[in-house]
C-alpha cells in the first residue's frame, strides 16, 4: 500500500502471537505503544494465478487497541502518520481508505464502547 493510507499492519514473525505482532507493527509504523483489547475481525485474502492455483494466502486479523504510550511519528515502516477525525476518514473519505478498512473502523468504534 505504498503511497496510500491504511491502518497499521504487517507480517507475523515466526513464533509471534497475533497480539505480539500487533504491538510490534503498530510501534514500528506509528511510534505508539498499544494494548490489544479484542480482535475485530479475521479475513482470508487468497490470491490465485490465471490457472486458479493459490499464489498467496494472507490472513488479516484486525485488533482493537488502546494507546498506552509513545509519540506519534512515522517510524520505520511508514512515510507519514496522522491522527484523523472519524468524520474525515469515513464520511468525507479524505484518506481514500478501502471499503474494508472503513468497515473495520466502524466495527472498532462500536466495540470500543464496551472498553471505555
Amino acid at each position: 500500500m505504498a503511497g496510500g493510507w491504511s491502518l497499521p499492519g504487517g507480517a507475523i514473525e515466526l513464533g509471534e502471537t497475533v497480539r505480539e505482532a500487533c504491538v510490534r507493527e503498530t510501534l514500528e509504523e506509528t511510534g505508539l505503544s498499544v494494548e490489544p483489547l479484542a480482535e475485530i475481525e479475521t479475513v482470508d485474502i487468497i490470491v490465485r494465478d490465471a490457472g486458479g492455483r493459490v499464489q498467496y494466502h494472507y490472513l488479516v486479523v484486525d485488533v482493537l487497541c488502546r494507546v498506552v504510550g509513545g509519540e506519534l511519528l512515522s517510524a520505520s515502516d511508514a512515510s507519514e502518520v496522522v491522527w484523523a477525525k472519524v468524520t474525515r476518514v469515513l464520511e468525507l473519505g479524505d484518506f481514500a481508505l478501502t471499503a474494508r478498512a472503513c468497515t473495520v473502523i466502524h466495527k472498532a468504534l462500536t466495540m470500543n464502547e464496551g472498553f471505555e
